[in-house]
């Protein structure tokens, strides 16, 4: 028995981008909620000054700069953009991705053995049809993550196998970086990048 959710069914027929290359992502849209969508990545650089904002709104601002991008790229030919953002953060500091192996040692060093927050900022762009300008629905979701004490060699051995260097806070939830974390308060999928217990709430754009 498959579910068809409220918002999948209004969106069917329609055209829908997520403005992101992640394949956790497109998964989470494809897989977990069954939402028929072409994948056009974001161009935006996410150079966002972090001092300027708090780690809720700088992933809601960071979505929210994709979206837009791939909306305007696209010349507004698109039913609804889905943008995203995910960061990971130890004590109000945002780790973002590892630029080497020493960086990717640091960053799980940190989070070894304490708590941890991760954020997604989520935007959905589109347009009304009594409207010129685009309307922008914007929400973030948290869950905490908690890492037990693991060894440095098992540190180490994770960060040779080059999993850490495309994910924010150094690793991977869904992978065998699962083994690093004792438990977790909050939505599983939120900690991948894309909360779709958020997407059920939403009524009809």
């Amino acid at each position: 028995m498959s579910l068809s959710l409220p918002f999948v069914q209004h969106l069917r027929g329609k055209r829908v981008v997520l403005a992101s290359g992640s394949k956790r992502r497109k998964e989470i849209l494809s897989a977990v909620l069954g939402l028929k969508h072409e994948v056009v990545p974001s161009t935006f650089p996410e150079t966002l000054d972090k001092s300027k904002y708090s780690p809720k709104d700088y992933v809601l601002a960071n979505a929210r700069e994709k979206g837009m991008e791939v909306y305007t790229r696209l010349n507004f030919d698109a039913d609804l953009i889905i943008s995203a953002d995910t960061v990971v953060c130890l004590d109000e500091e945002i780790l973002e991705k590892p630029r080497d192996p020493d960086h990717a040692f640091e960053m799980l060093s940190k989070l070894n053995g304490n708590k941890h927050y991760v954020y997604t900022g989520i935007s959905l762009i589109y347009k009304k049809s009594n409207s010129s300008d685009p309307i922008v629905l914007s929400f973030v979701d948290e869950t905490e993550v908690i890492f037990r004490k693991n060894s440095e060699e098992m540190i180490r051995a994770y960060i040779d196998t080059g999993d850490p260097f495309d994910k924010a806070g150094g690793y991977g939830y869904q992978g065998i970086a699962s083994v690093f974390v004792e438990k977790i308060n909050g939505c599983y999928y939120n900690v991948v990048g894309l909360p779709s217990s958020l997407f059920v709430k939403l009524e009809e754009l």
